[in-house]
């Protein structure tokens, strides 16, 4: 990146508050807010183009059914973006970590990949044009086979609330 104005530095921040966000709603299951942070006419490919998507509408319908479950529990998370701009348009790399623990289907689900998003600004702001993603790994454990395992909070289910009893903090010396 040459000649990298303060212009193109306070683009960068939004942008990365735009990939943020993007991974807020996915995780909080927020469609409605997801689907405002693409272009209408946005591509997605995901998990190196297994799955692939054009249209707001049919990216957002394809999440819905696949990640909307109140038992589908999601983390992702990004950093060590690379971001270029170049006027009204941008590309961005991230590196990605996401966890899956689904309880109907009994899995917990980790991995690694790399995005790269294409951005376009708008009256709105930037909005994502593209994304996709390739693994680096990803790996599936079945939670039958981990004795004892169980969510004990849910952000639909419990509130976000742990479901853990309180334990009472007890001083140095043992005394209560």
């Amino acid at each position: 990146m040459t000649d990298v104005t303060v212009e193109d530095l306070l683009d960068i921040e939004r942008i990365k508050r735009l990939k943020y966000a993007y991974l807020r709603c996915l995780d909080q299951k927020d469609w409605s807010g997801l689907g405002a942070l693409f272009t209408p006419d946005a591509r997605a490919e995901y998990s190196g183009g297994n799955y692939s998507y054009t249209g707001r509408e049919e990216i957002i319908g394809f999440l819905v059914e696949n990640m909307g479950r109140e038992a589908f529990h999601s983390s992702h998370r990004v950093h060590h973006p690379e971001i270029d701009v170049d006027g009204d348009s941008a590309v961005g790399v991230w590196a990605l970590e996401d966890t899956v623990v689904d309880t109907d289907w009994g899995f917990v689900l980790f991995g690694a990949a790399f995005y790269r998003d294409e951005y376009r600004r708008s009256d709105a702001g930037w909005r994502i044009s593209h994304t996709s993603y390739r693994r680096s790994f990803e790996a599936i454990v079945p939670t039958a086979d981990v004795e004892g395992f169980r969510v004990t909070a849910s952000w639909w289910r419990t509130d976000g609330r742990s479901t853990l009893p309180v334990q009472e903090p007890r001083r140095p010396d043992g005394a209560t």
